[in-house]
């Protein structure tokens, strides 16, 4: 074999194409030994806990052009803002039904499992609930502390529909410290009361509450100051009156001011939820800022650089050759036309 042979051309070397070439093969042999660099970050630490008792099934929200219950209003909303969550974020999972809000798993980084947090969210179903009543207050006190066990950020979505309705002495006294946890209380459903749909025991739609289906006034405690006006009041016997209790609770509304009136115990804001923007922003002006340091690699760096010399390489000349060709028949044809109009 040759020296020529066995060693690039003078002609080689001066070749612009070779050097791409090498610098290409350069950056993928260094890309498998490339070290990872350190970097902080803020993110966001989030517990989102759904309410998910039988008022949520009320449709009035539209998507589409379709009423949609306030659940899957929920649920498409939480689903719309995960990909625009500052990485590195950290969402929790938990529903809430009768008092008690279950935890469904910690909170995991978004940012590197989205499948399996976006699909837990889009499986959130009613049917989950394990008690017909929605005792609010409590729900929420207890979310707070679970909030507090986890380390992150509160998310409470819910319509405040108390179910039984609060007794005439009030609902449960918060007695956390508030603003220990921060975070959001998020009002679902619209102002005009709406009709709660109703399922039987198979979970089959049947209908709508009515006015005799649910109780419209709790008795548990001591009876409210205008008792004594009462029909049939009888302060032993019947220290409520005789007569049963007539209401709307059969209907459904956010309840914005009582809602409002716990974020102001508890130190926790308030939103009622429109748009998925919207609650993104509500979310990141509430939510404490998580300094994270997080391990990015280069290798992907070097294969991107590897990538764009590639195009340069074998994409860019036949285009530019074409451009010219196509610039020179023109040229040609423009040339044959004016000779011909000579």
């Amino acid at each position: 074999m040759t020296i020529e042979a066995r060693f690039p051309r003078r002609e080689t070397l001066r070749d612009g194409r070779f050097w791409l070439l090498c610098a290409i093969v350069l950056l993928l042999a260094a890309s498998f030994g490339l070290p990872s660099f350190r970097s902080k970050a803020n993110g966001v630490d989030l517990l989102v806990v759904v309410d998910i008792t039988g008022s949520m099934n009320t449709r009035d929200y539209s998507e589409s052009g379709h009423p949609v219950s306030r659940l899957e209003h929920v649920k498409a909303s939480l689903r719309a803002i995960l990909p625009d969550l500052p990485c590195p974020a950290r969402v929790g999972l938990a529903i809430f039904t009768e008092r008690q809000p279950f935890l469904l798993f910690e909170p995991i980084d978004v940012c590197g499992a989205f499948a399996p947090v976006d699909g837990a969210i889009a499986g959130l179903d009613w049917r989950m609930a394990w008690e017909g009543d929605s005792h609010i207050a409590s729900g929420l006190y207890r979310a707070i502390d679970m909030a507090h066990e986890v380390n992150a950020d509160l998310v409470f979505f819910t319509d405040g529909q108390e179910a039984p309705p609060l007794p005439a002495s009030g609902g449960p006294e918060f007695t956390g410290e508030r603003g220990a946890v921060k975070g959001l209380i998020v009002g679902t459903g619209g102002f005009a009361l709406s009709p709660i749909p109703k399922f039987d025991a198979e979970g089959r739609e049947i209908g709508f509450y009515g006015v005799n289906d649910v109780p419209h006034e709790n008795r548990f405690g001591p009876p409210p100051a205008d008792a004594e006006q009462r029909e049939g009041y009888n302060p032993r016997n019947a220290p409520f009156g005789s007569a049963a209790a007539a209401g709307t609770e059969h209907l459904s509304s956010v309840r914005e001011p009582y809602l409002k009136a716990l974020g102001d115990k508890t130190g926790l804001g308030f939103i009622r939820l429109e748009d998925p923007p919207a609650l993104l922003k509500a979310i990141l002006a509430e939510a404490r800022p998580h300094p994270v340091e997080r391990e990015r690699p280069l290798r992907p760096f070097a294969l991107g650089l590897a990538l764009i010399l590639l195009v340069a390489l074998y994409g860019v000349p036949p285009l530019w050759n074409r451009l010219k060709q196509l610039r020179a028949d023109r040229f040609s044809t423009l040339a044959i036309w004016r000779k011909s109009r000579a």
